[in-house]
């Protein structure tokens, strides 16, 4: 059988997860995805892959861990799929985790409390629109290019719509 670099593992905190076999250095793919179906919408188990396609991704990268403090970053892959990266080192036996604000824009299907642990944790699994300011520079090179491409866009048109407001308030005074 070929050791692929993670197993399953049953965990009580969260009932299982996904452990290192062996080590992974910082930008080495860790999981590669796979898409199993197309979505209509997001949902609790939709992985977004980019500003308006949501599928379910097939195999062990759906047993992964949320974490507000992750050990690996998404990337696409070429089939769209999410990939796992490793933005720091992971050394054998320990989990594999990502933050779920790396893939979907937004989110409003999670338990009211993150159980993750971490120093970073912020209580609440958040999405991409609402995670704070320091933590999307932390994540910057490991989430995925549509989630800062929507960020820009929006930015965009709000300069745009603020520009136009003034505009239009200087011209009736």
């Amino acid at each position: 059988m070929l050791d692929e670099g993670y197993e399953l593992h049953s965990t009580e905190a969260t009932g299982g997860g996904v452990f290192a076999t062996r080590s992974f250095q910082i930008g080495e793919t860790v999981m590669v995805g796979v898409i199993d179906d197309e979505l209509d919408a997001n949902h609790s188990h939709a992985s977004q892959v980019s500003a308006e396609r949501f599928v379910l991704h097939g195999g062990p990268i759906t047993k992964a861990n949320h974490s507000c403090d992750p050990n690996c970053g998404i990337h696409l892959n070429s089939s769209g799929a999410h990939a796992f990266v490793a933005r720091e080192l992971i050394v054998s036996g320990q989990e594999i985790t990502f933050d779920y604000a790396m893939r979907n824009y937004t989110v409003e299907h999670f338990p009211a409390h993150c159980q993750c642990g971490s120093r970073h944790c912020r209580d609440l699994i958040t999405d991409w629109k609402d995670l704070p300011a320091h933590r999307k520079s932390a994540y910057r090179g490991f989430v995925a290019p549509y989630l800062t491409d929507i960020d820009s866009k929006r930015a965009t048109d709000t300069l745009g719509r603020e520009t136009m407001n003034s505009t239009a308030s200087a011209t009736v005074l």
